[in-house]
């Protein structure tokens, strides 16, 4: 009999996050039961959504969002030197589905992860604030502010493990299934690259590497990939596309496992 337990890994990538919505819904509609879940970056957003019990009201609100909503949300940061947003406004509007609240205390166990760039290391929250670990986890370097917390000083969590899979908690007997939304996949050729696409394709082989890394130290019962040119980072106007994409993946890979 296929075990229906799932300890589940979000992984990063921006609005393809938009997919772990989808791929949550396949497992579900299957039988599967989620008993713990983790999460980087956008995977952090639906992680947190997930096990405070509200995915079904996240999905709602970000089927809502277009181009001008995005603009609205985007408070610039016009006094820093490091970052073009402060990121202030986005974590108020997903407080607006789900209020702050600690971490330990959520219905289901969780585990968000975010990269301290003053150490050099990785950083995961099991206790603490629910919106201070996702807001650290989703600091996109040059774009979100990073957080300062003590002597950390933090930003995305993709930076160093975009697929956290060591973190999640588990329980005995369970399977733990992963949402790659970073799949490793080619560009289309080009006669040349400028600087801002050069600097940008460097960023997505790192993490397509660090990705593949964790997949071969704590390799996953069942494995959904997306490739990582299917959508952009800003993509969230075309959520309801990536949710059906996230569904479908999971679907397939839950096809293989069960076969």
């Amino acid at each position: 009999m296929t075990n229906k337990r799932v300890a589940l890994v979000l992984g990063s990538g921006g609005a393809r996050g938009l997919a772990h919505i989808g791929a949550i819904e396949a497992l579900e509609e299957r039988g599967y039961t989620i008993t713990s879940i983790a999460g980087c970056s956008m995977g952090s957003i639906i992680a947190g959504m997930y096990a405070a019990g509200q995915i079904k009201q996240a999905k709602e609100w970000f089927l809502s969002v277009d181009k001008q909503m995005i603009l609205r949300m985007m408070d610039i940061n016009l006094l820093s030197r490091n970052s073009l947003v402060k990121g202030e406004k986005i974590i108020k509007e997903l407080q607006t589905i789900v209020p702050d609240q600690p971490i330990e205390q959520l219905p289901i166990p969780c585990a968000i992860v975010a990269t301290d760039v003053r150490n050099t290391e990785e950083v995961v929250f099991r206790t603490g604030s629910l919106f201070q670990a996702v807001r650290a986890s989703i600091s996109i370097p040059l774009f979100f502010e990073p957080v300062q917390m003590g002597d950390k000083l933090l930003i995305d969590g993709g930076i160093l493990d975009p697929l956290p899979l060591h973190v999640v908690p588990r329980t005995e007997g369970d399977i733990l299934v992963a949402a790659d939304i970073s799949g490793k996949d080619g560009i289309p050729m080009e006669k040349k690259m400028n600087f801002v696409q050069m600097l940008d394709r460097m960023s997505d082989m790192q993490i397509q590497q660090n990705t593949m890394l964790s997949l071969r130290l704590t390799p996953p019962d069942v494995l959904a990939s997306m490739r990582q040119y299917a959508y952009n980072t800003f993509d969230f106007d075309k959520a309801e596309e990536i949710i059906a994409e996230g569904y479908r993946i999971m679907n397939e890979a839950l096809d293989r496992y069960e076969t």
